[in-house]
């Protein structure tokens, strides 16, 4: 596993892509996963804070994530108990508009096997965003249609939006979500880090 998650960070498969970016930025992987982890979180791509510091969620998004799940940020970060694996490792860049980049395929295609395989122990999988509930639900749904059908995929899997301040009104569109998902969610995350 340190050889996987070593040979990940050392990856630069992207250098000419995202120096191409508006952000002229350097790839700068980060893999935060253990094989003990009973919990994964697989989200779109870090984003420039993320990128900065080097840790996931390492941002308001991470913030309300972690308000979803019903943990504090050591529980969050203890990777021998939480794998945070991203469809792209490395923050994409932005667009010319300032926009975020979808995450790269080819980080999906050339480490995505190898990691599922690595977290053999996985019991519970939130799927954070369109691009990780398409590749790994292989759904071709609305996000706001695969998050309602949460109860296909639970209780080892739970479809999620982007915690990103971008979908409150999102949020507040669709309220079930907060009265119905949630309580489910953080009652299994609890099952599985032991409260």
């Amino acid at each position: 596993m340190p050889a996987l998650a070593d040979q990940i960070s050392a990856c630069r498969l992207c250098t000419d892509r995202f120096g191409a970016t508006a952000t002229t930025h350097r790839p700068r992987p980060v893999a935060w996963f253990s094989a003990s982890a009973h919990v994964r979180i697989v989200g779109q791509a870090p984003g420039m804070r993320v990128h900065e510091t080097g840790l996931p969620f390492n941002d308001a998004s991470g913030d309300r994530l972690r308000a979803w799940m019903g943990i504090d940020r050591a529980s969050f970060y203890d990777r021998t108990r939480i794998a945070i694996t991203p469809m792209a490792f490395c923050f994409p860049g932005y667009d010319a508009r300032g926009s975020d980049l979808p995450p790269p395929k080819l980080c999906a295609a050339t480490w995505g096997e190898a990691v599922t395989a690595a977290l053999a122990d996985i019991r519970l999988t939130l799927l954070v965003g369109a691009h990780a509930q398409r590749y790994h639900l292989d759904t071709r749904t609305s996000l706001t249609d695969t998050v309602r059908g949460w109860r296909d995929h639970a209780p080892t899997t739970f479809p999620l939006p982007h915690p990103s301040w971008r979908n409150t009104g999102w949020l507040r569109k669709n309220p079930w979500f907060e009265a119905e998902l949630l309580p489910v969610l953080r009652a299994r995350v609890e099952d599985e880090l032991g409260g």
